[in-house]
């Protein structure tokens, strides 16, 4: 199991990963507030030599679900330039937030919508690198934020191949179990490729996307780690920098001990 982080200097990921010890480093290819085409990387030959898994992040402005043209158009045309960025890192997988409509929308459009992408992109014969849908942390109208969501969402897009990236923050700002989150995940996708794993500043079904150390939010640590253990996939830490390296140090001193934690 390999474990890292997102990287907070997108032009000096190895740097980074040194820092940290990180086996992977997650990164944005371009401002992720931004529409902006990624431009080639400084160190792309580097880290595809250097035995770190690297996956990237998609720009936040990415709505793929979205009913208006002028986001969901250059949505889809940000998902294929951005996942041509990442295999050029040697990238394997860009996560992309599953998106929503607008308060009062047809929820069943958005599902649509990402069915599209992936229809029209397999006709240019798909995507550079697999495409990680990432569970959100809330709206109502959001396509990834309750299970049972995602559930529809990969009845529209499970046949093309799509990962998953499970989020615990996001899932217990959602409202979700996080103790048997592994194993309804699974049911729905049938795969776990990436997990972000974070503690929440908030409470339980808060829905608000604030991410917090492991030691320092509500949710347990050792439910964290459990979570970790159970889905068995490469971990990206996005906790707060000022205690990432403490994450990292115990998030590997946890798993190195020969009991699984009790839920």
């Amino acid at each position: 199991m390999r474990i890292g982080a997102h990287v907070r200097d997108d032009a000096d990921p190895l740097g980074s990963a040194q820092r940290y010890g990180a086996e992977v480093v997650q990164l944005f290819v371009t401002d992720p507030q931004k529409w902006n085409k990624p431009k080639p990387h400084p160190q792309a030959d580097q880290l595809r030599k250097s035995g770190i898994d690297v996956v990237v992040h998609s720009s936040y402005v990415i709505n793929v679900a979205s009913l208006n043209n002028r986001i969901r158009i250059p949505s889809r045309k940000a998902v294929q330039q951005q996942a041509t960025a990442a295999a050029e890192l040697g990238a394997f997988g860009l996560v992309v937030h599953g998106g929503h409509v607008r308060q009062g929308e047809a929820v069943e459009e958005g599902f649509t919508n990402w069915r599209k992408l992936f229809e029209r992109q397999d006709d240019e014969g798909g995507f550079a690198v697999p495409i990680l849908i990432e569970n959100t942390a809330g709206g109502d109208s959001a396509m990834s934020r309750y299970f049972d969501s995602i559930a529809r969402l990969w009845d529209h897009v499970g046949e093309f191949g799509a990962g998953f990236c499970l989020d615990t923050c996001h899932a217990w700002a959602a409202g979700e179990n996080l103790v048997d989150a592994v194993e309804r995940i699974r049911s729905i996708t049938g795969r776990i490729d990436l997990v972000h794993l974070n503690n929440s500043r908030d409470e339980f079904n808060s829905a608000r996307d604030r991410h917090a150390n492991l030691a320092d939010g509500t949710i347990d640590p050792q439910l964290l780690t459990e979570v970790v253990r159970q889905a068995g996939a490469p971990v990206v830490l996005e906790t707060p920098a000022e205690g990432l390296e403490d994450d990292i140090e115990f998030l590997r001193e946890t798993l190195s001990q020969s009991q699984p934690a009790s839920n």
